[in-house]
């Protein structure tokens, strides 16, 4: 049975998965204490699915192609002694699924930003995503400002101080990535997986409170006793797991 709690997804104790191990190890059976959804976005050709992919699978494809809608990978860490699988949804840039994609930032906890180095108008374009995320998304989610193909130093057109100025006035963590040589992918999203566990922790003690001011203490399974929880078929969520990405061909 899947729980969900304020966006989050944790997985019943007793529901063993065999998957690839937690962070790129051998094969070996895992207990999922909770999935995190995190929406990546950007202006097309920026290079998200290139960074998900190097993440998700250490890969990067020259003959990537445009996402169409929104697809999604998954990995799993360990954070804190905790078992998180991260649910990653790569979203498409084109102003024509902008409508379609909005959609998806329901129950997003963190989001990785993109934008190109190279290209000085997908960095002009960084605030209007914020504005859009932080009108469809939950107002604590975590935000991490990705300048990607920071290896292209010859034709870079976005100073970092530019960036980091931005980020901080924004409340943004923010990195310089290359998905071609995976160059603080793996740092990148850690941290944002990081941040959005704190997040979680802080809330899941804010709702276990009682009144007399005692937290309610956490089980085995990573659920908090007396909570209202809503509940996802099984089924549902095997549905998503279906939905890999497709424009990555080798």
């Amino acid at each position: 049975m899947n729980q969900e709690m304020s966006g989050v997804i944790v997985e019943d104790q007793k529901q063993q998965q065999e998957m690839k191990g937690v962070n790129g190890g051998v094969h070996e059976d895992i207990k999922i204490d909770y999935v995190f959804k995190v929406v990546v976005i950007g202006d097309s050709a920026v290079g998200k699915t290139q960074v998900l992919s190097r993440f998700a699978k250490n890969e990067f494809c020259f003959d990537s192609k445009s996402t169409i809608g929104v697809e999604f990978q998954t990995r799993t860490v360990s954070i804190q002694s905790k078992i998180i699988k991260a649910q990653i949804w790569d979203t498409a840039g084109q102003e024509r699924y902008r409508a379609v994609t909005s959609a998806y930032y329901r129950g997003a906890l963190g989001a990785m930003l993109v934008y190109d180095i190279t290209k000085r108008q997908s960095f002009d374009h960084v605030a209007r995503w914020v504005d859009e995320l932080r009108a469809h998304a939950d107002s604590s989610i975590v935000i991490t400002l990705i300048g990607n193909k920071a290896d292209l130093v010859d034709l870079r057109a976005v100073p970092t101080e530019d960036a980091v100025e931005f980020a901080e006035r924004q409340g943004l963590f923010f990195s310089e990535t290359s998905a071609l040589s995976g160059h603080n992918v793996e740092s990148a999203f850690l941290k944002l997986l990081e941040e959005i566990y704190k997040v979680v922790s802080r809330k899941t003690l804010l709702i276990g409170s009682g009144a007399n001011g005692n937290h309610i203490k956490e089980t085995n399974n990573g659920l908090l006793k007396g909570l209202k929880i809503d509940v996802i078929s099984g089924s549902d969520f095997e549905v998503s797991e279906m939905k890999k990405l497709s424009s990555c061909s080798c």
